[in-house]
Parts: structure tokens; C-alpha cells; sequence
């Protein structure tokens, strides 16, 4: 059981506010990963900065979704499988690639699946990465700056999926037709 506290704009501590409020201005509503981290405002402004680095680095939206739902996943994030599900399809990135990714199921394109095991295996080895892993995504084009913005990706979704887990947080109302279980 958790007792972590869904924070709104009257019980958030003062620092949290501005970021609460610029959830309410961005999405129109609080999602329910960024009302648990007002808790702590270093963690909720750290996460805010992450995902907005992120969704501003070199992948583009399909890469982007390949990144948050392989670690999502890996992560078995009951809460983040669910929202980027949502943001996905708001980004229009095909539901084949998405569903896929929710089943552990192979990528459509070679390109996408060295970035799905290139991601799995940085997730699973703790930052370290094969030469052979490091040829096949290099190969499908990518470098070193897609490697390190993995990393970026990573930092931000430790951030949400440990959160998610320590505090059980609740999925939206607006992602549970995406709920998802392991």
C-alpha cells in the first residue's frame, strides 16, 4: 500500500506549484505521475527538464516512443506503458509499432529494432553495450549522439517508472482504455 500523496495546486509544497500549474496549462489536467512528484519539486522540475530534453533530442516520434515503451516495458511501468500508449497515438505514431511494443514483439524495421535492443541492452547491462550491439546500431545509421541520448531517455523514465512503483500511482483517467500488465 502506498502512501504517497496525489498532490493538487493547494496541498503541493510551494516550489512544486509552477510545475503543476504548467501540467494543468500543457495537458489540461494533472497527470497523476506529476502530482506524486510535486512531493519532492527537484524531482518533479528534474523530470519535467528530462522529458522536455528528450522529446527535443535527434529521434524522431516512432524513436522516441521505441526509447520510453522498451524501458517502460523492461521496467514493467504499470503506470508509463499506459500513458505512452496515449502520447504515442497523440504523436500519430501507428498503432502496429505501439502494440508491438507493449508485447515484446519485433520491430517493423531493422533501423527501430537496433534501437529497441540497443535500448534493452544498456537498460539491462547497467550502461554497458557490446561491440557487436554497437556495430548493428551504428550501422542502421545512428552514433554516438543517439547513444548518449538513450541515456537521456533512460534518466527520465527511472525517474517515473521507480516513482510509479514506490508510490503505485494511479493511471489517468485519460490512459486506462491503455491499461497494460506484464
Amino acid at each position: 500500500m502506498s502512501n504517497f500523496k496525489i498532490h493538487n495546486l493547494e496541498t503541493a509544497p510551494k516550489e512544486s506549484v509552477p510545475f503543476i500549474e504548467q501540467s494543468l496549462k500543457s495537458y489540461g489536467m494533472i497527470p497523476n505521475l506529476t502530482a506524486t512528484l510535486a512531493e519532492a519539486p527537484g524531482i518533479v522540475e528534474a523530470y519535467g527538464v528530462l522529458h522536455n530534453l528528450f522529446a527535443n533530442s535527434s529521434f524522431n516520434a516512432e524513436e522516441l516512443t521505441v526509447v520510453w515503451q522498451t524501458i517502460n516495458v523492461e521496467h514493467e511501468c504499470h503506470y508509463c506503458v499506459p500513458a505512452h500508449t496515449g502520447i504515442a497515438h497523440s504523436m500519430k505514431v501507428d498503432a502496429a509499432l505501439t502494440e508491438a511494443l507493449r508485447n515484446s514483439e519485433p520491430m517493423p524495421t531493422e533501423k527501430l529494432q537496433a534501437l529497441q535492443d540497443t535500448t534493452l541492452e544498456i537498460v539491462r547491462e547497467r550502461g554497458h553495450l557490446s561491440e557487436a550491439q554497437k556495430e548493428k546500431f551504428f550501422a542502421e545509421g545512428y552514433g554516438n549522439r543517439q547513444l548518449l541520448e538513450i541515456i537521456l531517455g533512460l534518466s527520465q523514465k527511472v525517474i517515473s517508472n521507480y516513482t510509479n512503483h514506490l508510490a503505485e500511482t494511479p493511471v489517468d483517467k485519460a490512459f486506462e482504455k491503455f491499461a497494460w500488465k506484464k
